[in-house]
């Protein structure tokens, strides 16, 4: 099972598509009222969304973490929220990396944690309020959230994956779109086409047709020491992991059998063994994404983690002023609110 998305979502509209069209009506009508209607409670600091148009990823967390990097170098001192993804607390929480497991908080704020405090819970305006209050943040990065969020985002930027668009267009359940384009546009302030590929051309046009600035970035690994040559039983639980085994060979290894698992998999006992057990029988060296890791740091054996080459990837803009621009820009929104209220 390669990801918890159909197939038929990445691929021409067919019979499938036809058949659920009229569940897709509804979603669309319920998701396109409920982004109109929201009441968002406006949170004394400002807030900038990492969003996607899809179910699945997009490289979101990547470009939370760059964003957060430069509010740091802004002078800034930047907080995330995330609603994290299979999570398991009640109230909202900061996560502690050092102790927390991703079965308790997700595997994305883990990531996010080893770059700024990190508030967990589907209650944003609450965890906003945790860490302007009791970590001294002043900037709010949104992970996720960009149609269902409860507080006012300064600046939404939406990220397009150039590989995979937006899949067939249509709304869940015949496709991946959360809510229509232009239901979604509305609330757009600027668009990301993330790496390279053309499958997002179109909705960057009409993007850009309605008057939001189109900013590119690609993914980079963080360091390819010891990758060239290598032969890998490469695996990943993530949204396309196809786009991590791409990336793993353009760092030079050799990836001989690929093992894709669905997004955010926790792996049983069982799965590690057999992948242990056959990685060893060819003579493979095993390798997964940064995101898988953190999923394994509670629970896999010693020797398993021991024996796992970890590919972290960072977020390269194409244009180096551009993180700049999006994080000014939210600064100009949140003092532009301030001064109507």
């Amino acid at each position: 099972m390669a990801s918890e998305a159909p197939p038929f979502w990445w691929e021409e509209p067919d019979w499938k598509v036809l058949a659920l069209s009229p569940l897709s009506a509804v979603y669309a009508l319920v998701a396109g009222r409920g982004m109109r209607r929201a009441r968002r409670e406006k949170i004394q600091a400002p807030v900038l969304c990492v969003g996607n148009f899809t179910v699945g990823g997009t490289g979101k967390t990547p470009v939370a973490i760059a964003l957060a990097q430069q509010a740091k170098r802004m002078h800034l001192k930047p907080g995330f929220l995330s609603r994290g993804h299979g999570g398991s607390f009640a109230e909202p929480h900061v996560v502690d990396a050092s102790h927390d497991s991703a079965r308790h908080v997700g595997d994305e704020p883990l990531l996010l944690a080893e770059h700024a405090p990190v508030a967990v819970t589907p209650n944003r305006a609450a965890g906003a309020r945790l860490l302007l209050e009791k970590h001294g943040c002043d900037f709010l990065i949104m992970d996720d959230g960009f149609q269902s969020a409860r507080i006012h985002i300064d600046y939404a930027l939406v990220v397009v994956d150039a590989r995979y668009g937006i899949g067939n267009g249509r709304v869940i359940p015949g496709g991946p779109l959360r809510a229509k384009i232009v239901d979604q546009l509305v609330f757009t302030s600027g668009l990301l086409k993330m790496g390279e590929g053309t499958a997002a051309d179109a909705v960057v046009r009409r993007a850009a047709r309605a008057g939001r600035p189109i900013f590119e970035a690609h993914t980079e690994p963080r360091s390819t020491a010891g990758l060239a040559g290598k032969q890998f039983l490469a695996f990943a639980g993530i949204g396309h992991p196809e786009k991590f085994f791409d990336t793993v060979r353009d760092a030079g290894g050799e990836v001989v059998l690929p093992r894709p698992f669905p997004d955010h998999h926790f792996y049983a006992e069982d799965e590690l063994t057999e992948l242990a057990a056959t990685a060893r029988a060819e003579g493979l060296g095993l390798i997964t994404t940064a995101k898988d890791a953190v999923r394994l740091r509670h629970g896999a054996p010693q020797d398993f983690l021991d024996r796992l080459d970890v590919l972290e990837i960072d977020t390269v803009f194409e244009l180096d002023h551009m993180p700049e621009r999006i994080i000014g820009e939210t600064l100009d929104a949140w003092r532009q609110r301030k001064l109507r209220n």
